[in-house]
């Protein structure tokens, strides 16, 4: 979809907007209060995904985390605002074990009354002793692990999922990225993403690697190129039969004992799968838009065509909108907010 097209879009949808407000108690001590999202309906083509294990189901999965919750209600809110069926998405959310799980089903299911989802307990301490400091703070919250464990997490018949950050939205149809191919069953691959092979691969890991045959020698006969880990697309099914969940803890229990990298839970993902990923469009992750990890300055899209706004980065949209200092293109986020004003609460 073309950025032209994206202006509509969002005025429609603050027009669809109900103003029905839930209050609800998150980790932290600040209440969230939400307004109650439309209803969203199939289109007549749509063939009726009927239950979780149903292969017109769509799924897709989320982490969510107090801190973001914001994000992940607009996220969602877009998804479900651009399908053309809808109730076929089954949303999959993670959870830490340590949050209060009920407040958040609670939310989700008043705000969204029609939604069909799980919530899914993540046990910290499967990471807690692997995660290694990294340039950012929020990089090392142990949520940010739990992609690495979909495939044991989600129920097994789910065979497919889109993984996506909550700090996006879309402005397409996420059925056209489930529908990504993963190549012919020889080549088949496990995981789809845009590629970014003008990016700087090699800083993504320390002298110490690169220097040693043993570590870099991984990428040899690879084309190897970065690729952003907030959206992408999963064969949870050729994941679960090749143990690749094990794969990423090795690499993660080598990094502390020898620093090999420095960027929270990307650096394993890239070990293992770079230069083995199915390709997708640019369009689906325009990443970025949260500016670099230690200022979180403005930014622009990449050229071409947007499906997907991502505000991967230190600055995210409503912490800049609230402060008064938005960057351009957080006016795409803002009519995707789903939170309440105090000030409409007390009119």
């Amino acid at each position: 979809m073309p950025l032209s097209n994206i202006s509509p879009l969002l005025t429609t949808l603050l027009l669809l907007t109900t103003t029905t407000t839930i209050i609800v108690a998150a980790t932290t001590t600040v209440n969230l209060c939400f307004k109650e999202a439309p209803k969203f309906y199939n289109s007549p083509t749509c063939l009726f995904a009927d239950d979780i294990c149903s292969d017109n189901a769509v799924h897709v999965a989320m982490t969510l985390d107090a801190a973001y919750l914001r994000g992940s209600m607009a996220a969602i809110l877009s998804v479900l605002q651009h399908s053309s069926c809808p109730e076929n998405i089954r949303f999959h959310f993670v959870a830490s074990a340590s949050a209060h799980t009920d407040n958040i089903q609670l939310m989700i299911s008043t705000s969204f009354p029609y939604l069909r989802f799980r919530v899914y307990r993540f046990d910290d301490s499967a990471v807690l002793g692997l995660i290694s400091t990294s340039i950012r703070s929020a990089l090392d919250c142990p949520l940010n692990y739990a992609r690495n464990y979909l495939a044991d997490l989600l129920p097994s018949c789910v065979k497919k999922a889109v993984y996506l950050d909550s700090d996006l939205v879309l402005v397409d149809d996420i059925a056209k990225l489930a529908e990504t191919p993963f190549g012919d069953e020889r080549e088949r691959k496990v995981l789809a993403a845009p590629e970014y092979c003008n990016a700087n691969f090699t800083s993504y890991f320390t002298p110490t690697f690169w220097s040693n045959p043993s570590l870099s020698v991984t990428f040899a006969d690879r084309h190897a190129c970065y690729f952003n880990t907030g959206v992408m697309v999963i064969d949870l099914a050729r994941w679960r039969d090749g143990d690749y969940t094990t794969k990423i803890v090795e690499w993660m229990e080598l990094q502390k004992r020898m620093r090999i990298y420095e960027l929270g839970s990307l650096p394993p993902f890239l070990l293992v799968f770079a230069g083995k990923i199915a390709p997708v469009d640019h369009r689906w992750n325009q990443h970025g838009l949260g500016g670099d990890n230690f200022e979180g300055l403005c930014r622009d899209l990449h050229p071409g065509p947007v499906s997907l706004l991502h505000w991967s980065g230190k600055g995210k949209p409503w912490v800049r909108l609230d402060g008064n200092r938005a960057c351009p293109l957080d006016t795409l986020w803002a009519p995707y907010d789903l939170l309440q004003t105090p000030n409409f609460l007390e009119s």
